[in-house]
């Protein structure tokens, strides 16, 4: 693990309770106009520029480092207008929904760490700005924007609360190490997304960082980077995470780089009609690391249960992880449902926060593995809405163990009513798998799937039984 890594574990530490949203690492690709590569496998030129000699300082803000940067690169406030800067997507459809609503880490609710909403102050440690600490930021000031999250080398950059550099922190030392962002600089924040080590994603953790090639066959023996399948033009990354997203516009995909005829079988080909890639290359998922495999809120505030980051906090509640897990699988047609603050739930069933959508009577879906989330988290009793509460800052759940007050803050904040009487209920979030990818000795087989002991639940996919027997797909 890299210094950088540990020194943002140490300054985020203080903050697990909720601290860490993911954030993509911002970057120009620039091996070629279009980001789109059809050649196979080909490593992207990744240009540096030693910035020791021309840049002196001395800075007496982060801000003024931002300044600095953009006197020779001006382009680079296009990330202003970007979901990484204002954690908002484009005008989307959300299904049962009317009109088009822009959403994100701005204004949805999870079941991790609940909602950014009301917790600013903790939750932008990993936002690419300075400052966030309420709803009076200004997203329209260009100095506003952290350029050396995503290209500091130096490992000894540190964002602390409301996103800016932790007390000590040398910005002349780390202005002078910029480059192309590394798998370090987008690690820091994704790898701990959700206040821990893998809390969201099962398929992103430190362990990329310097994978083995056995852990993700693009990273570990290719050497890519993330930029080389996320990097776009005017900061504009492509990828998309299902937990902020509901379409898939702009977005990375296997066939970017193959040609879709990798398979010399006919009939491993043919599998990929109703197949996703990772379905097969992907076999399992936190196989270095364990991640937290679910959440329960309820138990939280028990002073008598002994503490560990791994089982109980008391901040948080209760927890299990999971390592080397088979994935879920479902049909996904790369557009989900949303859960919208407001939303009224039924509270004695699981409510789906991003139910993937898709059958296999429609020819655009295909079976993908899924690392769930499941947690019990809170609901308002009376309007049946699942509630935002504040946890850190003044007032919050973390100082005062009050559930009452703290949803009487969040409820305030997302501009919600209360009742004033809460409860817990179900809710499961789905998580599509792209990374860890293994090299194709260790990928499925037929009898991984097909015949007795198979990991596809073939019913619940919609099929009268295994389709090898059955004659496909039906």
């Amino acid at each position: 693990m890299s210094n950088r890594i540990q020194n943002w574990r140490a300054g985020i530490a203080p903050l697990l309770g909720g601290a860490g949203i993911a954030m993509v690492a911002l970057c120009v690709f620039s091996a070629r106009a279009d980001p789109r590569r059809t050649s196979r496998f080909e490593k992207p030129i990744r240009p540096h520029f030693d910035h020791a000699a021309v840049i002196s300082g001395p800075f007496a803000t982060p801000e003024d480092v931002t300044r600095t940067c953009l006197g020779c690169h001006p382009g680079a406030a296009a990330v202003m207008k970007t979901a990484h800067f204002t954690w908002l997507g484009g005008e989307v459809e959300v299904a049962g929904h009317a009109g088009k609503i822009q959403v994100g880490k701005k204004n949805l609710i999870n079941n991790f760490c609940i909602s950014t909403i009301g917790n600013e102050r903790a939750c932008t440690k990993c936002h690419v700005g300075y400052g966030w600490k309420d709803g009076s930021f200004d997203f329209g000031r260009a100095e506003n924007v952290d350029c050396l999250v995503c290209h500091e080398h130096g490992s000894g950059y540190v964002k602390g609360e409301a996103g800016l550099p932790e007390k000590g922190v040398d910005l002349v030392a780390a202005a002078r190490s910029v480059g192309t962002p590394g798998r370090d600089n987008c690690l820091t924040c994704h790898a701990y997304g959700g206040g821990g080590q893998a809390v969201k994603h099962g398929d992103l953790d430190s362990s990329l960082e310097h994978p083995a090639s056995d852990e993700d066959v693009h990273m570990g023996k290719h050497g890519f980077l993330c930029v080389d399948c996320h990097g776009g033009p005017n900061h504009e990354l492509r990828g998309r995470a299902f937990s902020v997203s509901v379409e898939d516009a702009h977005g990375v995909a296997c066939t970017d780089c193959h040609d879709g005829r990798e398979h010399r079988d006919e009939r491993i080909q043919a599998h990929l009609k109703s197949l996703a890639c990772q379905t097969c290359h992907i076999p399992s998922y936190a196989r270095t690391l364990p991640t937290k495999a679910t959440w329960d809120w309820s138990k939280a505030g028990d002073s008598s249960r002994p503490e560990d980051p791994h089982h109980y906090l008391k901040i948080k509640g209760e927890f299990a992880y999971e390592q080397d897990v088979v994935p879920e699988y479902r049909w996904f047609d790369m557009t989900v449902n949303r859960y919208l603050l407001g939303d009224r739930i039924d509270p004695d069933k699981v409510t789906p926060i991003n139910l993937p959508r898709g059958s296999m009577s429609e020819p655009a879906a295909k079976i993908w593995p899924f690392k769930i989330h499941r947690a019990r988290q809170p609901y308002d009793l009376g309007t049946r809405m699942l509630l935002p509460p504040v946890t850190g800052g003044p007032g919050g759940y973390w100082t005062t163990f009050d559930w009452d007050s703290a949803f009487r803050l969040g409820a305030k904040a997302a501009g919600l009513p209360y009742s004033g009487k809460y409860g817990f209920t179900s809710t499961e979030m789905y998580w599509p798998l792209s990374h860890m990818v293994v090299p194709k000795e260790q990928t499925l087989g037929c009898t991984d799937c097909h015949g007795a002991g198979g990991r596809l639940d073939w019913k619940a996919l919609g099929y009268t039984g295994d389709p090898i027997q059955i004659g496909g797909r039906k």
